[in-house]
């Protein structure tokens, strides 16, 4: 849905201020700051609107608006202006990612730097065997109901795994989501396969089918890929003021954080070199508070890893996206240095 010009006004001057004070914002406020053109009562019918609409949220029936998911989804997509990076930032990100000699501290102490620079929690993680390519995959029936997954790599290995499927499929079916796996998996590195989605056959009920079995195979190329997953800054995301308010939402962080699962699935979740996953974009629910900036590195043109953000929703995207950007070029540029 597409905003007029003084909506979006309303709706940046409104992330801009939730992002600083992390209060609801009223609409007293922002005529008095910002210069929109308009008297306080057009700016409250505006701020109701938005609200119906879904861009904004009113904590209580008295409180001023904060931003929804769909509000700072919007900003993302249209209004951002990214900041520059400061020279001096930018020499210190450089100086972190090319002072290292090994793989595991050029990320540590990089991720230090980003996380101490943004007050924000830094993750990043590598891919181990990330070249070793799906030479082949099949499926095949074993009964009504039960299918075998093979899948042959580059590297000798043969993976087996029995998948239930449905009683509406036929063996004409099953031959369409072969046909349909086999193009979509085969010749393809596992590195890829982690963030690929799935092929579409046009047929509901194979398409039903064909998921089950994507998310077999994803779920063998992320444990084949599996390497480091390093985090700085845990202390910074649970300074912020929304999860001092929330104890049981702080305390369900805390166990999702220290299940190392949960934050790898998220970095490399489908999608392309730069995502950014805003909220209830989260496919994991304990994540949905949060909001995750990341960026692929690579060594020479092999994709190595992820380095993310994580934060609040209200997290300042106009610093987080061109810093998280800058920060992978470093680190591809230093990490291709050492090992390409």
């Amino acid at each position: 849905m597409e905003l007029d010009a003084r909506k979006q006004s309303i709706l940046q001057a409104v992330i801009a201020e939730y992002v600083s004070a992390a209060e609801p914002v009223g609409s007293e406020l922002l005529v008095q700051k910002y210069h929109l053109g308009v008297k306080s009562a057009t700016v409250r019918n505006e701020l109701a609107e938005m609200a119906e609409l879904g861009f904004l949220d009113q904590p209580h029936t008295s409180a001023g608006r904060i931003p929804s998911d769909t509000g700072y989804r919007y900003y993302v997509d249209h209004l951002i202006v990214p900041k520059a990076i400061d020279e001096s930032v930018g020499a210190r990100l450089r100086g972190v990612a090319h002072g290292g000699e090994a793989l595991q501290s050029v990320l540590r102490d990089t991720a230090r730097a980003l996380s101490r620079l943004t007050k924000l929690l830094t993750v990043a993680s590598t891919y181990r065997d990330s070249d070793v390519v799906v030479k082949n995959a099949l499926i095949s029936a074993f009964g009504p109901q039960n299918v075998m997954l093979v899948l042959v790599l580059s590297n000798g290995a043969v993976i087996n795994q029995m998948v239930d499927s449905s009683s509406e499929l036929t063996l004409a079916d099953l031959g369409k989501a072969n046909e349909e796996l086999t193009s979509a998996i085969a010749n393809k590195p596992l590195r890829v396969l982690v963030k690929a989605k799935p092929p579409v056959s046009g047929s509901a009920a194979v398409d039903r089918f064909i998921a089950t079995v994507w998310g077999l195979v994803r779920s063998q190329a992320q444990d084949l890929t599996r390497g480091l997953l390093i985090t700085e800054g845990e202390e910074f995301l649970f300074a912020q003021p929304e999860f001092h308010r929330d104890t049981v939402l702080m305390a369900d962080l805390l166990d999702a954080f220290t299940k190392s699962d949960v934050l790898y699935d998220a970095l490399n979740s489908p999608g392309g070199a730069q995502v950014v996953t805003i909220g209830r974009e989260h496919r994991i629910e304990r994540l949905r508070s949060l909001s995750l900036v990341r960026h692929s590195f690579f060594v020479g043109s092999s994709e190595a890893g992820v380095v993310a953000l994580v934060g609040p929703t209200r997290m300042p995207y106009d610093i987080a996206i061109p810093l998280v950007t800058y920060t992978a070029q470093a680190l591809t540029s230093a990490l291709t240095r050492f090992f390409a």
